[in-house]
């Protein structure tokens, strides 16, 4: 599984979120992760470890490289 994700990149979860989504923009990257679901917006925030064990693919990485500068 891919280790490095940016601001910005949808991922898809194994499980479905209870309003019927499962693709989750990532908002903060670290120690702990914060995604909102892109069907409710709802804002989640998990540990790095049980992100990384919830991601089921990348879906589409964000674009903007004025982040990493």
């Amino acid at each position: 599984m891919i280790d490095k994700f940016n601001i910005g990149d949808v991922v898809q979860l194994k499980k479905v979120h209870p309003c019927g989504e499962n693709k989750w923009e990532v908002m903060r990257t670290g120690v702990d992760f914060r995604i909102k679901c892109l069907g409710c917006e709802r804002q989640v925030w998990l540990a790095r470890r049980e992100f990384i064990r919830r991601v089921k693919k990348v879906i589409s990485t964000s674009s903007d490289d004025s982040i990493k500068k």
